[in-house]
Formats: structure tokens, C-alpha cells, sequence
């Protein structure tokens, strides 16, 4: 809209000097120096208009709400969803990937570990703001850590760092610094615990990154529910320790996970229903003694909406 309107004004001021007389004519010569530093005023305007505009709410369409408690809660994931990779630094220089995403020691690791030394500087993956600086504390999680919603949708999470460069609520570009790498944490050697998550779901980074050639995959990255497994699957087998899948990746296990962790953290706040096959939100919404209104809004969905088995809805 914003475009649209300044081409608007731009065409208004060319019919108008189309019909100007000479005299007219010579006296917008003369303001020409004035209109040109004006310009470059306006410019600067526009741009950081456009800035504060892209900082207000990072994600907005994904996301329903900011808070520097939880490092991740799952909320209602799209079917697809295109990802902007173009925006984007290497978190780290180093490039051995030394444990897969999926089934590990009988649970879920959550990430790519990557070899780093204590007081390796760590980046931001993209352009985005800090919502959580936190240490989980000593031989446990993420010790200290760092969690960045992106513009592009997607949070990442830093894990088991030395220390913090970067502050909660801080807007960070694309390779700022933002943390020392360490052996914080449930750690049993100094290295990076990498995460990519959206809408709360832990995403295999190996989609996306490629830390043994310092790159990402392409300019832009398309989640597929329905092809996630096998692309992950895929995926770590190209850019996983030594070509080795581990399996355990299961997307809709993935959500199920996050979003018991998230409602066990939650107790008394949101809470989350798991759809099972053939209900329906008015079925739903009488198990929870609430309304499909209500669940709607809740989870940003038309009352009309299919619903999936093992697809994850907000109901408080």
C-alpha cells in the first residue's frame, strides 16, 4: 500500500510539470538542489519507516504472542510454509557436525551439535529479536542459552554458551555477534546445540544449513507437512555426521513432544489438545468445556477447517 501510494504522488508531480509554463519551468530549475536533499530526506524516512514496520512484530503471521518465559510452546503449524533463507550468516565458522537431529541415547535431541570451542564467537543465523537470554543451570538443558524469533518465521536457539553478548528484546541483523560458545549445561564437551523451530516445533537445521560447506541450501526453504519425514531423512544424510541418519525425526511425535513440554510448563495458563481421528472442534470444544469460537481465535483457524489426527490445538 505504501508503494502504491508513493507511486501515486510520483505520477500526480510529472503530469503536472507536463503542463507547467517556462516561467514555472525555470523556477523549479531553480529548486531542483532543494528538491534533491529533500528527496534523500524523505528516502531516509521511508527506509526507516519500513524498519520500524519489519521490527514491530517479528513473524506477526505465525505468531500470536511475545514473552521471555518460554523457550519454545507449539502452536497451530501450517501445512506449508515458505522460508526465507537469503537473510542469513553461519552461526559459527566451525563446520563439523558432530550429532544428527532425531532419536538419540533413547530421546529426542532437538538440534545439530556442532563442534566449537569455549570462546568461539557465535552469530545470528538471521535478522530477527532476542526473546530469551537464560542459563537452565548447571548439568542441565541448554545451560546458558539464547532463543531469536526471525522475520523470516523461524526462531533459533543457541545452546550451551560461556556467555551472552546480547540482552532479551534486543533487535539483532544476520551475523551480529551474540554469544561465546561453551560447555554449559548438560554438555559433555565444549560445542554448539543449534536449533531451528517453527511455531514452537523443533525443524531438522539440516534442511536448511549446511555447516560443512558454510551455506545454506538455497534462497528459500519450502516446509511440507506431508513430505517433512522424508526430507529430513534426506536431509541429514547430506549434511549429517559422516552421512549417517539416525532416524527419529517423526514430525507429528516432534509437535506432540513440544507441545507436552510446553503444557507441563503451562499448568494453569495455555493448554493444548492433541486431535484425534474423526473429531471434530464442536467435539473438541465440548471435551474442554469451551466454544469452536473460542478455539478458533485461539489457534488463528476458519470453523470451516479439516482437522488432521495428531494436528495440536490451543483450547485456553
Amino acid at each position: 500500500m505504501l508503494l502504491k501510494k508513493i507511486k501515486k504522488i510520483a505520477l500526480a508531480a510529472t503530469v503536472s510539470l507536463a503542463v507547467l509554463p517556462a516561467a514555472g519551468q525555470d523556477l523549479l530549475a531553480n529548486q531542483a538542489p532543494i528538491d534533491r536533499k529533500m528527496k534523500a530526506v524523505d528516502s531516509l524516512m521511508l527506509q526507516q519507516l519500513i524498519i520500524n514496520e519489519v521490527w514491530e512484530s517479528p513473524a506477526a503471521e505465525l505468531y500470536t504472542e511475545w514473552n521471555n518465559k518460554y523457550a519454545h510452546q507449539a502452536t497451530a503449524l501450517p501445512d506449508s510454509f515458505l522460508v526465507n533463507l537469503r537473510d542469513f550468516c553461519m552461526p559459527t565458522t566451525n563446520r563439523v557436525v558432530t550429532s544428527n537431529f532425531g532419536a538419540r541415547w533413547g530421546r529426542q535431541h532437538k538440534g545439530l551439535d556442532i563442534k566449537v570451542y569455549i570462546g568461539d564467537t557465535i552469530r545470528a543465523a538471521f535478522t530477527g529479536k532476542v526473546r530469551i537470554v537464560k542459563n537452565e543451570g548447571a548439568r542441565k538443558g541448554y545451560g546458558k542459552y539464547i532463543v531469536i524469533r526471525h522475520n523470516n518465521g523461524l526462531e533459533t536457539i543457541y545452546g550451551h554458551l560461556s556467555k551472552w553478548l546480547v540482552e532479551e528484546n534486543q533487535e539483532v541483523r544476520a551475523g551480529d555477534p551474540i554469544a561465546l560458545g561453551g560447555n554449559t549445561g548438560k554438555s559433555t564437551g565444549s560445542h554448539l546445540h543449534f536449533e531451528t523451530r517453527l511455531c514452537g516445533v523443533a525443524l531438522n537445521p539440516a534442511l536448511m544449513f549446511d555447516f560443512k560447506n558454510q551455506d545454506v541450501v538455497g534462497d528459500e526453504w519450502l516446509f511440507n507437512r506431508a513430505t517433512y519425514n522424508r526430507e529430513s531423512a534426506e536431509a541429514t544424510r547430506l549434511r549429517g555426521t559422516g552421512g549417517v541418519y539416525r532416524g527419529g525425526d517423526n514430525l507429528e511425535a516432534n509437535m506432540a513432544n513440544s507441545s507436552k513440554n510446553s503444557s507441563s510448563r503451562n499448568s494453569g495458563n495455555v493448554r493444548y489438545h492433541k486431535v484425534q481421528k474423526g473429531e471434530t472442534l464442536s467435539a473438541i470444544a465440548r471435551k474442554h468445556r469451551t466454544t469452536v469460537t473460542a478455539i478458533c481465535s485461539l489457534n488463528g483457524i476458519k470453523k470451516t477447517m479439516t482437522l488432521r489426527p495428531g494436528q495440536i490445538l490451543k483450547y485456553n
